[in-house]
């Protein structure tokens, strides 16, 4: 996949996340509908220059992002990515246990998380497969009380997001989980899940 949606295309993120819901409305299922809100966060969120501040990017880095929505798996033993951007195509369909690494955490807490600097915790799992991410945010998809995934965007610069684009995701994260459910998400899922395991 190519990396072409760089972090803030518009000043204006009302007016994109206006479009994106209106994209969600209008998309033809429940992926492409999730699709609009993973677009508009790499549109809004990030520092667009983070990566021209020293220390940013270490030798042999480069700027760019990806986002996705990773889904709890019908079966509850999973994180499921679906509506990805950026992630390398052998990437499609990626998924691993709901207890690992930091997606793990907002699995298990159910709150939204920000790691401005991975460099900071030790702990960071690297789960894209071409890069170690930076930075990066995470939001909670829920329904009517129960967790089905959360939105993600990450970047390789360093101190990318901020508290302001944590704020950002959780607005289209909420919007993400009603388009996802009113195009009849659960049953899509079930669908490639079950493709997926073959």
């Amino acid at each position: 996949m190519t990396n072409v949606i760089p972090s803030n295309l518009t000043n204006d993120p009302w007016g994109e996340a206006a479009r994106a819901a209106q994209g969600g409305v209008d998309a033809p299922d429940a992926e492409a509908a999730v699709r609009e809100f993973v677009h508009a966060a790499l549109r809004i969120t990030g520092d667009g220059a983070a990566h021209e501040k020293p220390g940013a990017l270490r030798p042999g880095e480069r700027h760019f992002s990806v986002g996705g929505a990773f889904m709890v798996s019908p079966d509850n033993t999973s994180h499921f990515l679906i509506a990805e951007w950026g992630f390398p195509d052998e990437q499609h369909r990626l998924h691993y246990p709901l207890d690992t690494g930091h997606p793990g955490w907002v699995w298990k807490n159910e709150r939204a998380l920000i790691l401005e600097n991975t460099d900071e915790h030790a702990d960071f799992k690297q789960i894209l497969k071409s890069a170690r991410m930076g930075s990066a945010i995470y939001a909670p998809m829920t329904w009517r009380g129960k967790f089905i995934g959360h939105l993600i965007t990450a970047a390789q610069a360093r101190n990318t997001f901020s508290p302001p684009d944590l704020m950002r995701l959780q607005a289209l994260a909420g919007m993400a989980t009603a388009a996802f459910m009113a195009q009849g998400g659960p049953a899509f899922l079930e669908q490639i899940w079950t493709d997926e395991r073959g």
